[in-house]
């Protein structure tokens, strides 16, 4: 039998259970997290759409809570009238259960399934009311908040410290046919409240404070999304079985591999790449740092750098941490992660037999978490593979300044008490002792405080004890203080010293962030790649003590290097092999690593925009994991910020390049329609004129017009043209006077005469109205447009009305409006601003001759004068185009001496 054949009791049991589900309602929950997240609304949401395709909706029970936005979508479903249980004096209104049974709907909305009906109803609870609207084959919406699920209540009154009574038993939910997830992050939940969206100001604010706490509200999210994740595998193991999908779909926890200085790192890390392949999980690797190997030799450091990054390369998650314990740390981070299982190597059985293993401890730890120990390599005689011996780095200057000046310090404090054995009891000299193993493991280390607590004792028993100057002891009592001296030294020293590290620790992490931090605001103001080079540069020099050059390429994706780089050592053809394969290579990788420079990729999002180089400044030098970590995080920083100069480049051409394509088109347009259609009738009547005389003096005259309208068509287009093209070039300068505005009214009416020919023009500007420091030229070209505009666009017999006024305005203080009214057809809706954009037109599709330039050379010139214009449709109809200048303060013209 195939094995993708169904078992015929499983598909039994399915068709019975499709069977009694097509007999049944449906259920559809919207799920939340707590309430406010928009369950009821996406509930009506949904009811409304169905009911527009026909769906026979009703509303049994919804709780607005006094939302507005609820309450409207309440409008134009069919409410249930609610049923009244008097309940000690007190009429509660509850979901009439057996009025929607007769009214038998298709859908039945019911708010709150974990709702506690009034005593007297039929059920307790109104999921038994839902079980039998379902029962009677009645579909059915509801909503519930995770706390109201039976299995968490409990959980969820942990984390808030309030316990919900009202509960929806597991079985419900989980039967349910739908789940729909309505999520809000936080952050959105706590601004709703605020406004008063979700309860009352009070009521919210009290909220708030207790049990709707930011904390609280992330922890009751993550409980939402993991049962609705829960009951996604369910959905999907029941596709399997339904399908007889016999091929297994894994998902599993992540994995956490700990690297550690014992030469098995590449085992585990290839062993741990292996499960989370089968387990289709995430893994990640860490090294914890400890105070011990801070000391390791730098040979050791890099075999477990390289070993971290062939984690990397295969798809783990990298972390190096720093910490006292390394099992403390591991199981911290698990933690933080979420991890469930950790695998480690097994201890050996040939070291550290005083002291339980990595294991062990990391189980002691963390005792929930599972760990996977590997086994250790065996040759094949069955003898056990040692791994390599972490060899120590020689002593350094450094230390052994710190080891003789712990020396000096106990010689100094042995100087200090020889005078004052005879003043000072025993107990108070050897305080001084302790004294300076304190001192010495604030300042020095671990190391110089144990070596100042086994010199105290020794100087102690020496100089103080007697018989002195002897290492005999008189008195056995004495034992028992050297033993305590040299505990409490040992203890204290390492105390002090483990602060110290942690101190470092700290100062090291807070440095690293802030570096970043700081390097990553200015990377976002950056505008060009000679600041982002600069910037990386002055960070990252001092962080990881080398040179640091950024390496971008041409347009043919080549990095070229200039004499500078060449010099100070730097290989393009490495740099190039970065850049192509979009992996780091040179010193410290597997890829040249006889090179003296790092070559970092800068990875952004799109593709690899160029490579980061780090070149030591001492020979020998090698990246600290930090060191390595900053680096490679800032490479990022660094790609992206690049990338986004690069895309506003290109979205600066690509508007650039639209612009020039719109207006082209649009001078294209208006070259082939309203230059050639007068140029043509020019043509055609002067053709007229030479080859047929007309003979009637009358009609003589009538194509001379025509010729002269043409003309003055053509005319007005050039002069548009090239008078838009100075005014965007500045080509034209300002000549300001006090200026009567009926002047220059009166001299564009006559400049648009033969145009106004058939309208109505009435002049509304005060004998009395104070002058106007304007260019009168400019300005007249101002009214000449607005008439033009006025004359094209209204019909025959139509009135133009020119009126001035003085007012305030916020800006610009006292100004003066100057309104062109007329009452025609009026502006079209929503294109009152975009009229005075260049190449518009009132209409898309107008037999009007003309290319869109009026209103845009009218804005230009009231801009350079300092003031503003815009268009209205008037009330009673046709447009209103106001222009709104400043009125300054005009000259006494009675001081004005007459000629």
């Amino acid at each position: 039998m195939s094995e993708d054949r169904p078992n015929p009791d499983e598909l039994l049991a399915s068709l019975e259970a499709e069977a009694e589900r097509a007999r049944r309602g449906r259920l559809r929950i919207f799920f939340g997290a707590s309430p406010g997240v928009g369950k009821t609304f996406a509930m009506l949401s949904a009811a409304r759409h169905l009911q527009a395709q026909g769906v026979d909706v009703i509303v049994g029970v919804v709780e607005t809570h006094g939302r507005d936005e609820t309450a409207r979508l309440l409008q134009g479903l069919e409410m249930l009238p609610r049923r009244n249980i008097d309940y000690r004096g007190h009429a509660l209104a509850e979901f009439d259960l057996d009025a929607a049974l007769a009214r038998r709907p298709d859908l039945v909305l019911v708010d709150e399934l974990a709702h506690t009906n009034a005593p007297g109803s039929r059920h307790p609870k109104r999921w038994q009311d839902v079980q039998e609207l379902l029962d009677a084959g009645i579909d059915v919406f509801s909503t519930v908040n995770v706390q109201h699920l039976d299995s968490i209540s409990d959980v969820v009154g942990g984390i808030t410290g309030i316990r919900v009574f009202e509960t929806v038993p597991d079985h419900v939910f989980d039967s349910a046919d739908e789940i729909v997830l309505v999520d809000l992050t936080p952050d959105e939940l706590l601004t709703r409240m605020r406004e008063g969206k979700v309860y009352l100001p009070q009521q919210a604010e009290r909220a708030i404070q207790n049990f709707f706490r930011k904390g609280n509200l992330l922890a009751l999210r993550e409980l939402a999304l993991r049962r609705t994740a829960d009951r996604v595998d369910e959905e999907v193991r029941d596709y399997r079985r339904e399908r007889a999908v016999s091929r297994v779909w894994k998902t599993g926890d992540a994995l956490l591999v700990c690297i550690g200085a014992d030469g098995v790192g590449e085992r585990l890390i290839r062993t741990t790449a292996r499960m989370a392949a089968e387990l289709e999980a995430n893994w990640h690797a860490i090294y914890v740092e400890t105070p011990t190997l801070q000391r390791l030799a730098p040979s050791e450091r890099d075999r477990i750098l390289k070993v971290l990054n062939q984690a990397e390369s295969l798809g783990a998650r990298v972390a190096v941490l720093a910490g006292e314990d390394a099992a403390v740390a591991a199981a911290q981070y698990a933690r933080q992660e979420n991890i469930g299982r950790i695998v480690v190597g097994r201890r050996s059985q040939h070291r550290g037999l005083w002291r339980a293993g990595f294991g062990e401890r990391l189980a002691d730890k963390a005792p929930e978490i599972d760990l996977l120990q590997l086994g250790r390599e065996t040759r094949r005689d069955g003898t056990e593979r040692k791994a390599p011996l972490v060899t120590r780095r020689v002593a350094s200057p450094e230390q052994v300044r710190r080891y003789a000046l712990t020396t000096a310090v106990v010689v100094f404090v042995t100087a200090l008490a020889t005078p004052l054995r005879d003043v000072l009891d025993l107990a108070n000299i050897v305080m001084l002792f302790l004294l300076a193993v304190l001192f010495a493991g604030v300042r020095l280390g671990r190391g110089p405080a144990a070596l100042a607590a086994l010199l105290s004792v020794a100087c102690f028993d020496f100089f103080f004890v007697p018989p002195r100057l002897s290492f005999a002891v008189s008195d056995v009592q004495y034992l028992l203080t050297f033993g305590v001296l040299l505990a409490t030294g040992l203890i204290s020293g390492q105390l002090a010293a483990g602060l110290r590290f942690q101190a470092n620790v700290a100062e090291s992490r807070e440095a690293r962030s802030r570096a970043l931090y700081e390097m990553a605001r200015e990377l976002t103001a950056a505008l060009s790649a000679e600041q982002i080079t600069e910037i990386a540069k002055r960070y990252l020099e001092r962080a990881s003590e080398g040179e640091v050059a950024l390496l971008l390429p041409d347009k043919d994706e080549r990095i070229r290097l200039d004499a500078e780089a060449l010099a100070r050592g730097l290989d393009d053809g490495v740099a190039q092999w970065a850049l192509d394969h979009g992996e780091e290579a040179g010193l410290g990788t597997n890829t040249l690593p006889a090179n003296r420079a790092l070559y970092v990729p800068l990875r952004a999002p799109m593709r690899v925009r160029g490579v980061m180089a780090v070149r030591p400044r001492e020979a020998g030098w090698n990246l600290s994991p930090e060191q390595r970590q900053l680096v490679v995080t800032s490479a990022a920083l660094i790609a992206i910020a690049i990338e986004r100069i690069h895309y506003i480049d290109v979205a600066q051409q690509a508007l650039v390049h639209m612009e020039s394509e719109r207006m082209r088109n649009s001078l294209l347009a208006a070259l082939s329609h309203d230059l050639r259609t007068p140029l043509t009738a020019l043509v055609g009547l002067s053709d007229t004129l030479a080859l047929n005389p007309p003979e009637d003096a009358a009609e003589r005259a009538s194509i001379e017009r025509a010729i002269r309208e043409r003309a003055h068509r053509t005319s007005t287009l050039v002069e548009n043209l090239l008078d838009m093209a100075k005014l965007q070039a500045g080509g034209v300068r300002l000549r300001k006077q006090w200026q009567p505005i009926t002047e220059v009214i009166a001299s564009a009416l006559d400049s648009r005469a033969e145009m106004l020919r058939g309208h109505t023009v009435r002049i509304a500007v005060p004998e009395d109205f104070p002058f106007v420091e304007i260019d009168a030229v400019l300005m007249e070209r101002v009214f000449t447009n607005l008439f033009e505009n006025a004359a094209k666009y209204t019909p025959h017999g139509s009135e133009i009305t020119v009126s001035a006024a003085l007012s305030d305005d916020v800006a610009i203080g006292r100004t003066v409006e100057l309104c062109v009214a007329d009452n025609g057809p009026g502006i079209p809706v929503g294109r009152e601003a975009w009229l005075f954009e260049k190449f518009t037109r009132g209409s898309e599709e107008s037999a009007v001759s003309g290319v869109g330039l009026g209103l845009a050379i009218v804005r230009a010139i009231v801009d350079a004068h300092g003031g503003k214009v815009h268009a209205e449709n008037r009330p009673q109809g046709g447009a209103c185009f106001t222009v709104t200048l400043p009125a300054g303060t005009p000259p006494d013209l009675t001081e004005i001496p007459h000629a």
